[in-house]
């Protein structure tokens, strides 16, 4: 994944890409443009093309679905991260709306109260609207069940997971002291803070505790300030942006995954860190992680709030067995999930479509923040 500020959903997107196009399907992914990779490659016989930047990337995208070359695809995979790309005003195509989350929690995080608004209403009711005949894939049954409530007929509405990818690294066992990873873009609504004031709460009673954030966004600096003022600067390391086998190496040094999000569709996070068995703490209302997470087999879940989330974290610290205990739980439920799996499943989606869909060329696999 080129893109510093991807997340899981770019992940899912890009794997899921790789998988169809493994199995012979002609794939297509038109993104934003960035820095990092050029405006058109193919990876992995994935093509990408590049286009516009965070908000010009949906007309942008329109309008490439309008060429010629576009006409004859057989499917449309829509990426509906909050802002949609509106594909059946573009092309008469079949969409497949692909849906992470539902974002009615996150638009007042992000952005002021009447951009807040406005984006509501795009996502939960101008949205169901235009997709009103697709067909939906989300990666959870929370966010079908979140789906459903905006009208979404669940008949319409199909769970395809992520799936579960391990990687080798020299670092076989946890670090020798007490160290936090958080794993992510780094924005608002991700509520790293939560894990810097567990740092600064819990560092009286374990003296040697450290926290590792790994990942890149733009909120990086405010958190950075965040760890000055509670005084634990010297206690974390930002890590940026850095390639899978660094980032597999801080998972496996780690003795807790702290997840304070404020949503998530399902936690890729959460089953990164469970390969390795890592247990994860994080916030039952978040969602999706009620089914990544097995609340107190493979992590704990908190109904409460920033307080109990450091209480949470603080105990399983402390108690070393019931740590082992979930984390080895954790990376046996890890084994449950496959990308070969959940790939069958979205193909078997795609070809059930209409009898052009057995061609499957899918153009329009996109990708937010790229």
């Amino acid at each position: 994944m080129a893109n510093p500020e991807g997340g899981g959903s770019e992940v899912y997107l890009e794997t899921i890409a790789r998988g169809l196009a493994e199995r012979g399907h002609e794939v297509t992914i038109i993104c934003a443009a960035h820095d990092q990779a050029p405006d058109r490659e193919t990876i992995d016989g994935v093509t990408f093309i590049r286009q516009g930047g965070k908000l010009s990337v949906y007309q942008r995208a329109r309008r490439t679905l309008r060429k010629k070359d576009f006409a004859h695809a057989d499917v449309v995979i829509d990426t509906h991260n909050g802002i949609p790309f509106l594909a059946p005003w573009a092309t008469k195509v079949p969409v497949v709306v692909l849906v992470h989350h539902v974002h009615r929690e996150q638009w007042p995080v992000v952005y002021d109260p009447i951009r807040a608004r406005f984006g509501w209403w795009v996502e939960s009711k101008l949205a169901p609207r235009v997709y009103r005949r697709c067909r939906y894939i989300t990666v959870s049954e929370a966010t079908r069940s979140e789906l459903a409530l905006l009208g979404i007929g669940p008949e319409r509405i199909s769970v395809v997971p992520n799936g579960t990818r391990t990687h080798e690294t020299s670092i076989q066992k946890p670090a020798d002291h007490p160290h936090l990873v958080v794993l992510g873009r780094l924005v608002p609504h991700k509520r790293v803070e939560h894990a810097i004031d567990a740092v600064a709460a819990l560092r009286g009673a374990f003296p040697d505790l450290t926290l590792s954030v790994v990942g890149d966004g733009w909120w990086m600096p405010q958190l950075q300030r965040h760890a000055q003022n509670m005084g634990v600067a010297d206690r974390i390391t930002f890590t940026g942006h850095i390639d899978e086998q660094a980032k597999q190496a801080e998972l496996a040094r780690a003795w807790i995954l702290a997840l304070p999000s404020l949503k998530e569709g399902w936690g890729l996070v959460v089953m990164e860190a469970a390969a390795r068995g890592v247990p994860t703490v994080a916030y039952r209302a978040a969602g999706g992680v009620c089914e990544s997470v097995r609340d107190g087999e493979t992590g704990v879940l908190v109904d409460g709030g920033r307080d109990d989330f450091i209480a949470a974290i603080g105990r399983l610290i402390t108690d070393a067995t019931s740590r082992q205990q979930l984390g080895a739980a954790a990376r046996l439920h890890a084994g449950n999930y496959s990308w070969d799996a959940s790939v069958d499943q979205f193909e078997e989606i795609l070809l059930a479509i209409g009898p052009a869909a057995h061609n499957a060329k899918t153009p329009a696999l996109r990708l937010r923040g790229q």
